[in-house]
């Protein structure tokens, strides 16, 4: 096979048709497969751009149709478990219909969340879906994306606008169930440990445990309710000041399992029996929730299946199929999952 050097330079349809002294338009019906271009010439193209180090400008062919199957993905951050089986989710429809992610993190801040926005937009992604940041007030660095009829998937931690979907879980009902739950264990005093209240899956989680104190007849306590990033350090801060109530808390209910978890170790060191004296209820079913001494009572959230809603939807919009805008809220199936931690009367399993 003889060997073309060509340096640097990029090759295109040009160099491949003075190589074969055939028309440009020849080879570019021939690369896509035209039914006008013959069997023996379509081999001999393909056989000369593999051997000439023919790529495809797919981003330019794309660009002419004003579309570049690219979805841009912006969440909180990449290293939870629950935001990962989202991502294996969405990357599973995103392939099978031939899209590629790409995929940001806004660690939390609305002002990184805004210049990833800025990144994905100017990238001309055909869709973008976001969990937005503990920060973020508004969705105005999204404005663009909406005046261009750009669509926008909101999952998990949505903003409700009439132009986006959002789709999550029952966070009140999961919540009002979990709580009810350690009400039925005998817990009177519950602490609840939150996140940022401006979110929706928190200022929701919060209702839930509300509305059980009071479908139980309990009084709400506002001291017993904690707000935190529910990072493990907060964690571990949050056990600190339930050792320092009087009279102890006799149930917490944390908003997700690694705040839970390291709240649950941090009293146990401090020789408080798990779940005799206080009873522990964490959110998320994370493995971290299996792993720990008693295993974790919890609530199992679909992260892979939200991934994968988020991603046909959004590609059922761009393909024609289905119109977003007419589908404001998705919710999808949660389960409360009873384990250890919580169990005083195991015949309530």
């Amino acid at each position: 096979m003889q060997i073309i050097s060509t340096g640097n330079k990029e090759i295109t349809i040009y160099d491949i048709a003075r190589k074969l002294n055939i028309s440009p338009a020849t080879v570019s019906r021939g690369l896509n497969d035209h039914p006008a271009v013959n069997k023996e010439t379509k081999k001999k193209i393909f056989s000369m751009a593999k051997e000439m180090g023919y790529r495809s400008n797919t981003f330019a062919s794309n660009l002419r149709r004003q579309r570049t199957n690219t979805i841009g993905v912006i969440v909180p951050r990449l290293n939870s478990n629950f935001m990962s089986s989202v991502i294996a989710g969405m990357e599973k429809v995103a392939n099978q219909a031939g899209y590629n992610l790409i995929i940001s993190q806004s660690l939390e801040t609305a002002k990184k969340e805004a210049t990833n926005a800025q990144t994905m937009f100017n990238s001309r992604v055909d869709g973008l879906l976001v969990s937005l940041a503990y920060d973020t007030d508004n969705i105005d660095h999204f404005k663009d994306f909406l005046k261009k009829g750009i669509p926008v998937i909101f999952f998990d931690r949505v903003f409700n606008h009439k132009q986006c979907t959002g789709i999550v879980i029952d966070n009140i009902k999961a919540a009002q169930e979990v709580t009810a739950h350690l009400i039925g264990q005998g817990c009177r005093r519950i602490v609840h440990i939150t996140g940022n209240l401006k979110r929706n899956v928190y200022a929701d989680r919060l209702k839930g445990y509300k509305y059980a104190l009071t479908d139980h007849n309990l009084a709400l306590d506002p001291n017993l309710i904690l707000e935190t990033n529910l990072s493990v350090e907060a964690g571990v801060e949050a056990a600190e000041k339930i050792l320092q109530m009087n009279p102890l808390p006799d149930g917490v209910f944390a908003a997700n399992d690694a705040c839970a978890v390291s709240c649950l170790q941090t009293l146990k060191q401090a020789g408080i029996a798990i779940p005799q004296d206080i009873a522990f209820a964490g959110f998320n079913n994370d493995p971290v929730s299996k792993v720990v001494e008693p295993n974790l009572t919890t609530v199992d959230y679909p992260g892979s299946e939200m991934g994968e809603v988020a991603a046909q939807n959004l590609i059922n919009h761009l393909n024609g199929t289905a119109n977003i805008n007419n589908t404001n809220t998705i919710i999808l199936r949660s389960e409360l999952i009873i384990r250890e931690s919580s169990l005083r009367h195991p015949e309530h399993i």
